[in-house]
């Protein structure tokens, strides 16, 4: 994932603040209104002090006594002005506090929709572990600003107040006062010169440690039986050091910077006081004016510090913005290539465009293949075809086998059939309509597709199954359930349907978490299922039966209620290829040849060889059957 630029970061970092401001308006108005109240109050209690220790105070020391209600007057007065801070401070805070997480949800939804538009092809070039860290630690970054900028924005009205109270007080003393203002311009710069490219450098870590932490974890059973636990843990170690640096770097730059800004203040105010009582033991000044100059000369510093922490948070804003612009404006562009394989967009990662029409009729459904070419896209750009001019047919109600060797395009083409991807030229048409005219959801609704790897969420085997659909009940997840010849084996488990299973199915065989995968597809009654090796992992005489349930009665020997579906079944073992209707034949990409698989044995030596070799390997399989595994087919029977 391409790292985002230094230059003009404070710049884009503005362009941010202000989408955001614009988006979440009324919150926004609000704090910085609740801000503005507490800054008026603030500089109010300044003029307010010198005023009663001018009036009040300084009287009553001269006289022996106070009057009580002058005293009281001046109290109520302060009183009165420190509600009003105290109420421009909690809403400020409140409202800041929405205003930042209401844009954090927006756009965490923002990018998971993205993510769900996006084709599989975009996601094979960017990590895992970076989307993640796009999605928490960046979204996270780019709106934190929200919560000191409200303050930062609201205490400008302090900051004019203090200063015109200043000069009215002391036109001497403020502007003694106020010869520390450059200096303090000076750090801001400064600081912000060296905080945006270690922010940035940090920001671009800390995605580098998620994506190592995500492969690690994913790959937990290659790396412990494979003894490489040492060298991984020394991989993520030095991803953890470079980033734990930077964030030191991005300490120590803070820790130089926040002294400054609290000493500079300190400093004026220290010459305000020697200047001061200087003037005031010489008559020029009051002793009021230099207490209401002193104590508003600290408010006058607390706006710019306030403006310092916005400028340092900045430079976050700007990069996490930029790492969420990678997906968020993934596929936006208008330009268009045309490629060896056809009109496709520059990197492939266009979002699924959707039509209007819904999936007509019931039962099964026709398929076809209409001169479909394919490519991946490489890192670089550079284009790997893997599907060229791919046209074929299955009626609707068949079953078809795509049989071809590793790295003849099974699985892409069948990712292409129920749309996961698009084809970069040519048609997938169901019934006639092409796939890109449905709506949005309209090929879940008619087709499902159970790939060669399987996925089981550490729930319950019901919701496994259903997915938390209510509208499917107990009596139709056992029926998918019997279909797939998965019901015996979860009657067997300790609470049924109830049975919680670990970490990816960890608790089931392979072949039990293909069954639960393949009931999955069925229990939602698809009228195409296409299955790419879905079945690798049953036994031939186990999948046999699996696949002829799935056909209509009528046969002899499928289920009496099996619904009509037509089913596409990725094959390599001669059992499962002699139950399909027709085979079509896959090599380098091509469709070289279809028929049945008595007619493909006789005419097409590739596929002879290929099943043939097939062939031997079923047939060492099966002398390794355990009496364990044929007991669990007498049941299923």
């Amino acid at each position: 994932m391409p790292e985002p630029t230094h230059a003009g970061t404070l710049r884009r970092g503005m362009r941010v603040v202000a989408k955001g401001a614009l988006q979440e308006k009324p919150v926004f108005v609000a704090a910085v209104v609740g801000s503005a109240a507490y800054g008026v109050g603030t500089a109010a209690g300044g003029w307010l002090l010198g005023h009663v220790v001018e009036t009040v105070l300084t009287p009553a020391f001269a006289a022996g006594h106070i009057a009580t209600g002058e005293l009281l007057r001046a109290a109520g007065l302060i009183a009165l002005v420190a509600v009003v801070t105290a109420a421009g401070v909690a809403s400020r805070r409140v409202a800041a506090g929405v205003t930042m997480f209401r844009l954090q949800a927006r756009y965490r939804r923002a990018l998971t929709r993205q993510f769900l538009r996006l084709p599989l092809q975009w996601h094979h070039r960017h990590p895992a572990g970076q989307l993640l860290s796009i999605s928490n630690a960046d979204v996270e970054a780019t709106w934190q600003i929200f919560a000191p900028l409200p303050m930062a924005l609201g205490v400008v009205v302090m900051l004019v107040v203090a200063v015109v109270a200043m000069f009215a007080a002391d036109p001497v003393l403020a502007l003694i006062g106020l010869l520390v203002l450059p200096l303090i311009v000076l750090a801001n710069a400064w600081y912000q010169r060296h905080m945006s490219p270690a922010v940035m450098h940090a920001q671009a870590l800390r995605a580098e440690v998620s994506d190592v932490a995500h492969e690690s974890f994913e790959a937990a059973t290659v790396v412990k039986t494979l003894g490489r636990e040492t060298a991984e843990t020394e991989r993520f170690g030095a991803a953890a050091r470079q980033l734990r640096d930077a964030n030191v770097r991005v300490g120590r730059l803070r820790s130089q910077f926040d002294p400054l800004m609290e000493a500079l203040p300190t400093v004026g105010t220290l010459l305000v006081l020697a200047v001061g009582a200087w003037r005031v033991s010489r008559g020029a000044a009051q002793i009021g004016d230099l207490v209401q100059v002193a104590y508003l000369l600290q408010l006058v510093a607390f706006p710019l510090r306030a403006t310092g922490w916005v400028l340092g948070e900045l430079p976050r804003t700007a990069v996490g913005w930029e790492r969420m612009s990678i997906v968020l404006d993934a596929g936006a562009r208008d330009a268009r290539s045309e490629g060896p394989e056809g009109p496709e967009g520059p990197d492939g990662d266009e979002p699924m465009t959707y039509g209007d029409v819904a999936p007509a009729g019931a039962g099964a459904v026709g398929l076809r293949a209409d001169g479909v070419h394919y490519a991946y896209s490489g890192p670089d750009g550079e284009r790997f075809p893997v599907l060229h001019d791919v046209t074929f047919e299955v009626p609707a109600g068949r079953t078809v086998a795509i049989v071809g060797p590793t790295g003849s395009g099974k699985s892409t083409l069948s990712s292409l059939l129920v749309r996961l991807v698009d084809p970069a030229d040519g048609r997938i048409l169901l019934d006639g309509v092409d796939l890109r005219a449905l709506r949005a959801g309209g090929v879940a609704e008619a087709a499902a597709y159970v790939p060669q790897s399987t996925f089981v969420f550490a729930d319950t085997i019901r919701d496994n199954v259903r997915l938390g659909d209510p509208a499917l009940d107990d009596d139709r997840v056992w029926q998918a359930l019997d279909v797939a010849r998965a019901a015996r084996f979860v009657r067997a488990l300790p609470d049924g349907l109830d049975t919680v299973v670990g970490e990816r199915g960890a608790t089931l065989s392979g072949g039990q978490r293909q069954r639960l995968v393949l009931a999955r597809a069925l229990v939602r009654s698809p009228r195409l299922l296409v299955l790419d090796d879905a079945t690798s992992a049953i036994d031939p005489r186990v999948e046999a039966e699996i696949l002829a349930g799935l056909r209509p009665s009528g046969d002899g020997q499928g289920a009496e209620d099996a619904p009509p579906v037509t089913v596409l079944v990725v094959a390599y073992r001669r059992a499962t290829i002699a139950l399909a209707d027709e085979v079509v034949y896959v090599e380098g990409g091509r469709v070289l040849d279809r028929g049945t698989h008595d007619e493909l044995l006789e005419r097409s030596d590739g596929y002879r060889k290929l099943v043939t070799a097939y062939d031997s390997q079923d047939d060492a399989d099966d002398a390794d059957d355990s009496s364990d595994l044929e007991g669990e087919l007498e049941g299923a029977r």
